[in-house]
């Protein structure tokens, strides 16, 4: 099962704070660090597919306007 952008988020930064730690062999190190961009490619991903439905969903005179989504 695909984990959710949440779910993927929470274990990035668990790695990220595994690896700051610097506590890790070298080939641990190496394999948290590919996990990690693995996710947030993952995130990544789920973040453009996000706002392109919030693009598609932005109506005009009952015509779709796309309008690029901004987090303010």
């Amino acid at each position: 099962m695909e984990m959710s952008f949440e779910e993927s988020l929470t274990e990035l930064e668990g790695i990220v704070d595994k690896l700051e730690k610097g506590q890790l062999s070298l080939d641990e190190s190496l394999m948290l660090f590919e996990k990690g961009i693995k996710l947030v490619r993952g995130c990544d991903t789920k973040l453009k597919s996000a706002q392109q439905k919030v693009e598609q969903l932005i109506e005009e005179n009952g015509h779709i306007k796309e309008e690029p989504f901004e987090v303010k």
